[in-house]
């Protein structure tokens, strides 16, 4: 299923067609695939070149991907099910040399992840990022330190086809995909004044 980007302006073909589907097949990731993925999140850039992020990944069958599994809310379990893998994202809060705040670093994770989204979409996959989940169950689960903080899970795999989905989720799955217009997101001078492209 494909459900590409109706831009304005033409933009590269990976961000056209890259979306965030729930229908996930049982087809395993190849290990090939897994080790491009996190290589492209690995070069992704960040304030001081501190690299804050940090990934949990559990392949389906394994503990690690049922323990990302239980803390997800039930929402998320009812559809992330069929996932081959889950990773959770964690970014490390204090600088390495002074520990101390560093103020960047859930942008910079956020950048490693979109890194990680293109590699993803080029090795003809999809994935589908969550908020949706019990931080403190991951603290739990993973002996997370307490300098590092839980921040998304995304479910990565092989997409499959809405009707394997229940319920609303068919529906979810076949909306229309739908962004902003420039106006509402692109600004000149003054907050809210939109720049005239």
């Amino acid at each position: 299923m494909e459900k590409s980007a109706k831009t304005i302006h033409n933009i590269h073909p990976i961000l056209k067609k890259r979306w965030s589907p729930r229908a996930f097949t049982s087809k395993a990731v190849e290990k090939e695939k897994i080790s491009r993925i996190f290589e492209a999140a690995r070069w992704s850039p960040s304030a001081f070149n501190e690299q804050p992020w940090r990934f949990i990944l559990g392949q389906k069958g394994s503990q690690t991907w049922n323990k990302i599994f239980n803390t997800l809310v039930e929402f998320n379990q009812a559809w992330a099910k069929n996932a081959d893998i889950l990773v959770i994202t964690v970014g490390r809060k204090t600088l390495t040399d002074s520990n101390k705040p560093n103020g960047s670093f859930h942008y910079d994770v956020g950048q490693s992840v979109a890194h990680l989204t293109f590699q993803v979409m080029h090795e003809g996959l999809h994935m589908h990022q969550m908020g949706g989940f019990s931080k403190e169950k991951a603290f739990s689960a993973f002996n997370i330190p307490e300098e590092y903080e839980p921040l998304t899970v995304l479910a990565i795999g092989y997409i499959g086809e809405p009707e394997i989905l229940e319920g609303n989720f068919i529906k979810m799955e076949k909306s229309p995909r739908e962004r902003k217009p420039f106006n509402d997101i692109l600004f000149e001078d003054n907050f809210g004044q939109a720049l005239a492209l």
